[in-house]
């Protein structure tokens, strides 16, 4: 059924059977993502994190503004 015909259809339901078929469409798609996405093991989020910080590593040490505040590091803060 194409997404104009759903459309339609839809308009010919309660406000309250609407949402109902929202929250089931939703509940579907989060089951959906649940398939297809698999939780990273420990050490590959590790790796990943690790990638990520090679990757900017030459930006950090090229550009002065990114560790500006690095010079507050051994200061008391309050919060």
């Amino acid at each position: 059924m194409a997404q104009t015909a759903i459309l339609e259809e839809l308009k010919n339901l309660s406000a309250r059977e609407r949402l109902e078929i929202i929250e089931a469409a939703i509940h579907q798609l989060q089951e959906d993502f649940q398939k297809i996405e698999q939780p990273l093991t420990q050490l590959e989020r590790k790796q990943k994190l690790a990638a990520a910080a090679e990757a900017l590593l030459p930006d950090y040490e090229k550009d002065d503004e990114l560790t500006s505040f690095t010079v507050l590091d051994g200061e008391a803060f309050h919060a």
